[in-house]
């Protein structure tokens, strides 16, 4: 039996985010449409929140200080706590219809962020991409043709990327070369298709197992490495986003959620949407690694 508390009952629009920062011992996480940086201790169970000036992606802590995020806009460095946003670059300043969403930093401190379509009342268009920040801070397109970026991990060895197009019930993998940050040879890794399923955020454990959430179906779920599943836990929500895992000892799995156009009749259905919960899934994470640039 899987134990699950929501640790901060924060009603987000939309969470997301999920970066664990050992250093410091807290969880940055973030709501896109608050759109609001979060920070959570969970030895105090304080939940830090800061303003944004726009949409949000996803964040890493920087290596140099501060942190490193994804907005609608770009690519940014943040000091959330003074509300200081310095601009590096906007890959897509050509593409109204799109902003960027999920991403993280790989193990070499490469920092990753990809986009998605965006345009209420548009068809969903095939335009968005997934991109690289690199220490130098030149960014380089490494996946095209996306309707909306996510599920981004890596092996524990750095073998291997794990990407998926939440357009579609596919998680793809590709040969991941650690020293350029190339990623080549994708192929089908785990399709939801048997459960009319999408796959948003997700992370990899020690044993180099993958965990992914699935929205609108209140699921999280474990794979081995060759994409077999292992596990499958219920949520108390219909719409968990994201997960990473975080602690002193790497052992707990915090979740996001969403309120994101659920009715009322939802919102009596599952309260807790929107919050913060922490799993005890009986399995370890793997440091994230701070953005060297």
């Amino acid at each position: 039996m899987v134990e699950i508390a929501c640790v901060v009952d924060a009603k987000a629009q939309l969470g997301e985010g999920t970066y664990w920062d050992p250093a410091a011992g807290k969880l940055w996480w973030i709501d896109i449409y608050g759109p609001t940086i979060h920070r959570y201790d969970p030895k105090t169970g304080a939940n830090e929140s800061f303003s944004a000036p726009e949409y949000l992606g996803c964040l890493a802590v920087r290596e140099k200080g501060g942190l490193v995020v994804s907005m609608a806009s770009g690519f940014y460095f943040a000091d959330p706590e003074a509300g200081r946003y310095e601009k590096i670059v906007d890959p897509e300043a050509d593409l109204p219809d799109t902003r960027f969403n999920d991403g993280k930093t790989d193990r070499q401190g490469r920092f990753w962020s990809g986009s998605m379509f965006e345009a209420p009342g548009k068809k969903a268009a095939f335009i968005a991409s997934l991109y690289r920040l690199d220490p130098d801070l030149s960014v380089h397109r490494i996946v095209e043709g996306v309707g909306c970026s996510n599920g981004l991990a890596w092996s524990p060895d750095s073998r291997t990327m794990y990407y998926t197009d939440s357009h579609t019930p596919v998680v793809w993998a590709f040969d991941f070369d650690a020293a350029t940050g190339a990623a080549e040879n994708r192929r089908t890794y785990v399709d939801l298709s048997f459960m009319n399923g999408i796959v948003d955020g997700s992370t990899v454990d020690a044993e180099g197992c993958y965990w992914l959430t699935v929205p609108f179906q209140g699921k999280v779920m474990r794979y081995d490495p060759d994409g077999r599943l292992m596990q499958t836990i219920g949520m108390p929500v219909d719409l968990p986003t994201c997960c990473e895992f975080g602690g002193d000892d790497l052992d707990i799995l915090y979740v996001t959620s969403a309120v994101y156009n659920r009715t009322p009749e939802q919102l009596r259905a599952w309260p807790q949407s929107g919050g913060l919960f922490a799993l005890d899934v009986g399995a370890k994470g793997l440091p994230l690694v701070p953005f060297k640039g």
